[in-house]
């Protein structure tokens, strides 16, 4: 199954990071953590993400390089795109972002 990256609208969406970046740890017997192409370590951070008409989901985002963001701020996601994966009968959507700043910072960027 070839994955297509699904491009987020995050216009009308309120996201908090509702616990700290940590790196993705890829094999929990050997600690394997996940990095990237440029051997950078990937980082997922949990948000809960808010939507106009108050609905509300936990999601993780996957992000290159530790973002400088910690539980409780609220987050802009710069470039945020989803990938639909499916595994043994089973599927969901990963996301992936270029950037996780906190709101203040993003907004006079």
């Amino acid at each position: 199954m070839r994955t297509l990256p699904i491009p987020v609208d995050t216009s009308k969406l309120a996201i908090t990071c509702v616990k700290a970046p940590r790196p993705r740890v890829l094999n929990r017997d050997t600690g394997e953590i996940k990095t990237d192409k440029k051997g950078n370590t990937v980082y997922e951070v949990t948000v809960s993400v808010e939507d106009e008409f108050g609905r509300i989901e936990l999601v993780k985002i996957g992000i290159s390089g530790e973002p400088p963001i910690k539980a409780g701020d609220a987050v802009n996601a710069v470039g945020l795109l989803g990938y639909v994966w499916e595994m043994a009968g089973r599927w969901g959507i990963s996301y992936r972002a270029t950037a996780l700043l906190p709101q203040q910072e993003a907004t006079s960027v």
